[in-house]
Protein backbone atom coordinates (compact mmCIF):
# COMPACT_ATOMS: atom_id res chain seq x y z
CA UNK A 1 0.00 0.00 0.00
CA UNK A 2 1.48 3.35 -1.44
CA UNK A 3 -0.02 6.10 0.89
CA UNK A 4 0.92 9.18 2.90
CA UNK A 5 -2.40 8.62 4.64
CA UNK A 6 -1.26 7.72 8.38
CA UNK A 7 -5.18 6.64 9.30
CA UNK A 8 -4.97 4.91 6.01
CA UNK A 9 -2.31 3.10 6.69
CA UNK A 10 -2.57 2.54 10.76
CA UNK A 11 -6.33 0.52 9.57
CA UNK A 12 -5.03 -1.27 6.97
CA UNK A 13 -2.32 -2.66 9.35
CA UNK A 14 -4.69 -3.31 12.17
CA UNK A 15 -6.82 -5.31 10.23
CA UNK A 16 -3.82 -7.79 9.09
CA UNK A 17 -3.01 -7.89 13.22
CA UNK A 18 -6.95 -8.79 13.42
CA UNK A 19 -6.81 -11.33 10.83
CA UNK A 20 -3.30 -13.12 12.63
CA UNK A 21 -5.10 -12.93 16.12
CA UNK A 22 -8.37 -14.41 14.25
CA UNK A 23 -6.36 -17.26 12.83
CA UNK A 24 -4.43 -17.94 15.71
CA UNK A 25 -7.88 -18.12 18.41
CA UNK A 26 -9.61 -20.37 15.57
CA UNK A 27 -6.94 -22.54 15.18
CA UNK A 28 -5.39 -22.79 18.81
CA UNK A 29 -8.11 -22.69 21.02
CA UNK A 30 -11.34 -23.50 18.95
CA UNK A 31 -13.35 -20.06 19.18
CA UNK A 32 -15.09 -18.39 16.17
CA UNK A 33 -17.96 -17.10 18.20
CA UNK A 34 -16.02 -13.81 19.24
CA UNK A 35 -13.24 -14.54 16.31
CA UNK A 36 -15.85 -14.26 13.94
CA UNK A 37 -16.88 -10.49 15.45
CA UNK A 38 -13.81 -9.07 15.73
CA UNK A 39 -12.69 -9.94 12.35
CA UNK A 40 -15.58 -8.68 11.15
CA UNK A 41 -15.11 -4.72 13.42
CA UNK A 42 -11.30 -4.90 13.08
CA UNK A 43 -11.40 -5.47 9.18
CA UNK A 44 -14.56 -3.38 8.56
CA UNK A 45 -12.71 0.40 10.27
CA UNK A 46 -10.24 0.10 7.32
CA UNK A 47 -12.76 -0.89 4.66
CA UNK A 48 -14.78 2.40 5.85
CA UNK A 49 -11.51 4.77 6.03
CA UNK A 50 -11.28 3.64 2.18
CA UNK A 51 -14.95 4.31 1.77
CA UNK A 52 -14.66 7.61 3.09
CA UNK A 53 -11.71 8.71 0.77
CA UNK A 54 -13.31 7.80 -2.16
CA UNK A 55 -16.18 9.51 -0.30
CA UNK A 56 -18.47 11.65 -3.08
CA UNK A 57 -19.22 14.80 -0.51
CA UNK A 58 -17.65 15.65 2.71
CA UNK A 59 -20.67 14.89 4.73
CA UNK A 60 -20.34 11.34 2.68
CA UNK A 61 -16.80 11.22 4.12
CA UNK A 62 -17.53 12.44 7.44
CA UNK A 63 -20.29 9.55 7.73
CA UNK A 64 -17.75 6.57 6.51
CA UNK A 65 -15.17 8.09 9.49
CA UNK A 66 -17.90 8.12 11.77
CA UNK A 67 -18.85 4.57 10.86
CA UNK A 68 -14.92 3.68 11.31
CA UNK A 69 -14.75 5.27 14.67
CA UNK A 70 -17.91 2.96 15.99
CA UNK A 71 -16.43 -0.11 14.07
CA UNK A 72 -12.37 0.47 16.31
CA UNK A 73 -14.89 1.35 19.31
CA UNK A 74 -16.55 -1.92 18.73
CA UNK A 75 -13.32 -3.91 18.31
CA UNK A 76 -12.13 -2.38 21.52
CA UNK A 77 -14.72 -4.10 23.43
CA UNK A 78 -14.15 -7.36 21.41
CA UNK A 79 -10.43 -7.13 22.72
CA UNK A 80 -11.34 -6.84 26.37
CA UNK A 81 -13.68 -9.27 26.12
CA UNK A 82 -10.82 -11.90 24.49
CA UNK A 83 -8.43 -10.62 27.24
CA UNK A 84 -11.32 -10.99 30.11
CA UNK A 85 -12.11 -14.31 29.22
CA UNK A 86 -8.41 -15.09 28.94
CA UNK A 87 -8.93 -16.55 25.33
CA UNK A 88 -6.24 -14.55 24.12
CA UNK A 89 -3.98 -13.10 26.45
CA UNK A 90 -0.77 -11.32 24.77
CA UNK A 91 -0.04 -8.01 26.17
CA UNK A 92 0.47 -6.58 23.19
CA UNK A 93 -3.56 -7.05 22.28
Amino acid sequence: MKSDNIIQIKSFQFALEIIQIVNYIQVEKHEYVISKQILKSGTSIGANVEEAIGGSSKRDFYAKMHIAYKEARETGYWIKLLKGSKIYCNEDL
